[in-house]
């Protein structure tokens, strides 16, 4: 099963990546790397933020939509695209769709972030909600692809779509040629192949951590078993980790590679938020505030090194944010960390 996604990975490349932020490059501007003393201090590193939430739409998945859009045949899409998301891979294809005149339809499971919902109907999509979580709103496209003509876009099973995303890696080699850790989420998977494909092609030594929370761990557990899982649930606040497994193209790029899975509680995901408010001035939405508490977790091991940690977004709601605030202290000494 996993033989097509093999060969459909040796299109995601260092080469693919150069098009496509040559692509991306007239839409969108390149985001910050930005130094942090404070968590470098309870760290004990180097530590920079690559502000991803920075971006039009909130994240990272920007780049991919854009790209995707850029390089598929016009034919293909001609009556229109589907998706299915929790949010960030939403709000990308509908505002990248608008800019290229595409018709988007995009798909959300019940109980789905009220503000993004009303956000991807403003730039323009259809929404439907259908299901109880993502992987539910999946299996609801394969109906709607069968009866609609819809292009389903599988955001992690689309090569072009990892070039897009792995733009943000070429920043940071170009700000930041001797970063010795990239630490970045994952939930489908696509930022993290992307960044691991391209230090492959740049400097191998990079070590690439990945995070996941706790009750979303499909990554984690497939590297335990040895094999693509889907897990039972992903029942976690952190919207962009919350997938029940990652995408087939990404977890066959990962699998021999990423050696280091941080799994990070609910309260930790709430205290990253928090602080990453505390020490950046940023709002990040759990998977985009992850990275700092998986620094934190892993400070033994980084000691002196130069670390980038991938804030992948920042649509965080109102309930959440409000949840992480009641984690709010002054700042922590590195000795107080568990």
């Amino acid at each position: 099963m996993l033989k097509k996604y093999e060969k459909a990975g040796e299109l995601v490349s260092i080469k693919g990546m150069l098009k496509a932020r040559e692509a991306i490059s007239h839409y969108v501007r390149p985001t910050n790397l930005v130094y942090y003393s404070e968590i470098s201090r309870l760290v004990g590193c180097d530590a920079f933020v690559k502000h991803e939430n920075h971006m039009p739409t909130g994240s990272f998945k920007i780049r991919g939509a854009i790209n995707f859009f850029h390089t598929i045949p016009k034919q293909n899409v001609e009556n229109g695209v589907l998706v299915s998301t929790r949010g960030n891979h939403g709000l990308a294809m509908a505002w990248a769709a608008r800019w290229f005149n595409v018709p988007c339809t995009v798909v959300v499971p019940e109980n789905n972030n009220p503000e993004t919902n009303r956000i991807i109907e403003g730039f323009g999509a259809e929404l439907i909600v259908h299901g109880q979580d993502f992987y539910d709103a999946q299996s609801f496209c394969d109906e709607l692809v069968a009866s609609a003509g819809y292009y389903y876009v599988e955001q992690g099973n689309e090569p072009e779509m990892l070039n897009g995303v792995g733009t943000m890696g070429l920043e940071i080699f170009e700000d930041l040629s001797d970063v010795d850790v990239i630490i970045c989420p994952i939930g489908g998977g696509a930022g993290c192949a992307s960044l691991l494909r391209l230090a492959q092609a740049v400097n191998p030594a990079v070590e690439i951590i990945g995070v996941q929370a706790e009750r979303a761990a499909a990554f984690y557990q497939s590297l335990q078993q040895g094999d693509w899982v889907v897990i039972d649930q992903a029942d976690t606040i952190a919207d962009g980790l919350a997938a029940r497994s990652v995408f087939q193209l990404p977890y066959t790029i990962m699998k021999d590679h990423i050696k280091d899975v941080v799994l990070l509680s609910e309260e930790e995901i709430l205290q990253g938020i928090s602080l990453a408010l505390e020490t950046t001035h940023n709002l990040a939405e759990g998977a985009g505030a992850a990275p700092i508490m998986a620094a934190l977790k892993r400070r033994d091991r980084l000691q002196g090194k130069k670390v980038v940690l991938i804030m992948t977004g920042g649509n965080l709601d109102r309930v959440h944010l409000e949840q992480a605030l009641r984690y709010s202290s002054p700042l922590m000494s590195s000795k107080d960390l568990k």
